[in-house]
């Protein structure tokens, strides 16, 4: 296989927010290339400015300057359909109070190719179905919704993700309610995902020792710089060390992990 497709590109971006006095940057001049078939997380300290980078790679905050390209296009540019097809999002949202049975809300994830009444065609049926095996939810799919844990319902808002069927799935903190069986169990079924359908996965994540050991790849965000690169590589440049800024946290480089003194 030759080179991997980049399915997100930023150039010179500079990210943050505008107040009615000025503008507020938060990170610029970075340069990612998301590729197909990795899972990639985003990790940093409360406040460094994660969300706003998931808003601004997802189109929803404009950058201050640079651009974000989705299958080599500007973000910009994609109408809010097309924008459907390409990119899917989990986020950490209480779902509003419904009837929806876990089927019903996977199929949701299909609202971009259906019409508004939601008629599922043969092939959209057959998408979700797909995704509920993928997830593995399959004794779920009659429940309603709210008769499910947590760590279910997080497979179940990624399973209609899948079914959304997009190149990018980009996911806000998955992991946050879990337990640690949990968390182990919904980073290997992503890191499945990615192998299993060539899609390309981005999420933030506290979990940074889980993330060290299951990723791809990972961009670490700290109040001096932006990096993207392999786990590996990564912790022998030293860039965890500088994570957190506590001298009762370090990164001990042999283990590849936390300690605390």
């Amino acid at each position: 296989m030759g080179d991997s497709k980049n399915i997100i590109s930023t150039y010179n971006l500079t990210i943050g927010y505008k107040t009615k006095k000025s503008a507020v940057t938060v990170a610029e001049n970075l340069d990612f290339n998301f590729q197909e078939g990795k899972l990639i997380t985003l990790i940093g300290a409360n406040g460094i400015g994660k969300s706003t980078l998931l808003r601004t790679l997802t189109g929803l905050q404009k950058p201050l300057l640079g651009e974000v390209f989705l299958n080599d296009k500007n973000i910009q540019t994609y109408s809010a359909s097309d924008l459907a097809q390409n990119l899917s999002m989990v986020l950490t949202e209480k779902l509003p109070p419904s009837n929806l049975s876990v089927f019903e809300l996977v199929a949701l994830g299909r609202q971009p190719y259906t019409n508004w009444i939601g008629k599922l065609s043969p092939l959209d049926i057959e998408k979700v179905i797909h995704a509920i095996q993928l997830t593995e939810i399959e004794h779920l799919s009659e429940k309603k919704h709210h008769e499910i844990s947590d760590g279910q319902l997080q497979k179940v808002l990624i399973a209609r993700a899948l079914a959304q069927d997009t190149p990018l799935i980009i996911l806000d903190e998955p992991t946050t309610h879990l337990d640690l069986l949990h968390k182990v169990s919904l980073f290997k079924l992503l890191k499945k995902l990615t192998e299993g359908t060539g899609k390309c996965i981005l999420f933030s994540t506290h979990d940074i020792d889980l993330a060290i050991q299951l990723s791809d790849e990972m961009v670490v965000m700290t109040k001096d710089e932006v990096v993207q690169d392999q786990p590996c590589n990564l912790i022998e440049k030293g860039v965890f060390n500088s994570l957190f800024q506590d001298e009762n946290i370090v990164f001990d480089n042999q283990k590849g992990k936390f300690l605390f003194k």
